[in-house]
């Protein structure tokens, strides 16, 4: 599934392509890709066409396009402003990405979004599907918690999608308070790992980039979060930023086909990773000072987990 860095690439692309442009026309192929939009077909089309995409905005793995009617800039005041947006959720397989008409229609598309004519430009928004775990849907926007900007966009507007309201704020974003994250820690009595992957606590994290971090940080997945240090938890925050500025960079971490930006271009972030998958092979930080320390894999909540046990070594009273 596209954990954070995934879908940063994506809102990036997107905010490019999008912004400031008029839904000009809606044809959704597939009604189960718009099954989140209670109220329907029709009325997932009404809100979306003739309405202005204002920004493309990003909290942990949440994604999601402010509206406003045609005529309403992104300049106006926040409270005069439609108090709606269009969510997307990927799921396992789900792909956004911009074409021209004149693109044959991907064995998967489920829904056609088409925009105003700007130079250069693609005139179509594609959501594309194979496994339909993903989907689209017109939601409505509530006031932050905190005042601060709901995520991360290009307009920073203190409103966020409901269905992103109850979640923390990720690492890359500007708002994100450390002192905050490690109260939330502290106060649970859990696995490390746990932690970093309850998105109450940060949010953005799945179970390829909580491995890679913890290996940067050289923290093992059960250690209790009532036992971590502030400056243990400073060295975990700071893995988690450079391990997904890194992935950023590479354009994401693609195993297949099915995860891809608004181009079609895979990311080969997996190419550098430390941890993850690596079960058998040499710790590359061990090796670098001549010890032999083969990475492990174990069980963890159905998934699992890679450790180096000599610089990750298991915490005698940790937790699950």
């Amino acid at each position: 599934m596209p954990e954070l860095p995934e879908v940063e690439v994506v809102r990036r692309g997107l905010a490019r392509w999008v912004r400031g442009r008029t839904v000009t026309g809606v044809d959704v192929l597939d009604p189960r890709s718009i099954r989140r939009h209670a109220l329907g077909t029709e009325d997932f089309i009404g809100n979306l066409e003739h309405a202005t995409v204002l920004d493309v905005v990003r909290r942990g793995k949440f994604l999601w396009m402010p509206l406003a009617m045609s005529g309403v800039s992104d300049t106006e005041p926040a409270d005069e402003l439609p108090k709606v947006a269009l969510m997307a959720h990927l799921g396992m397989s789900g792909q956004l990405l911009m074409q021209d008409p004149v693109v044959p229609d991907e064995k998967h598309l489920k829904v056609r979004i088409s925009l105003s004519p700007a130079d250069g430009m693609p005139e179509q928004l594609r959501f594309v599907d194979q496994r339909i775990f993903g989907g689209l849907f017109v939601t409505a926007l509530v006031p932050t918690v905190d005042g601060g900007p709901g995520g991360l966009g290009e307009t920073p507007l203190p409103e966020i999608a409901e269905e992103a309201s109850h979640i923390a704020r990720d690492p890359l974003d500007p708002y994100f308070s450390f002192d905050a994250f490690y109260r939330k820690v502290k106060g649970r009595k859990t696995g490390l790992k746990r932690a970093l992957l309850d998105q109450g606590v940060i949010s953005g994290i799945g179970n390829i980039y909580a491995d890679e971090a913890l290996w940067r940080a050289r923290l093992h997945y059960a250690r209790a979060t009532d036992t971590l240090r502030r400056a243990d938890a400073e060295r975990l925050v700071e893995a988690v930023k450079d391990v997904m500025n890194a992935a950023l960079a590479a354009g994401g971490t693609s195993f297949d086909s099915l995860y891809v930006n608004v181009n079609g271009d895979s990311g080969y972030f997996a190419r550098s990773l430390n941890a993850y998958g690596r079960a058998g092979e040499l710790c590359g930080r061990c090796e670098a000072i001549g010890l032999h320390s083969v990475m492990k894999r174990e069980q963890f909540m159905n998934r699992s987990s890679y450790t180096c046990p000599v610089c990750q070594p298991r915490p005698r009273n940790g937790r699950w």
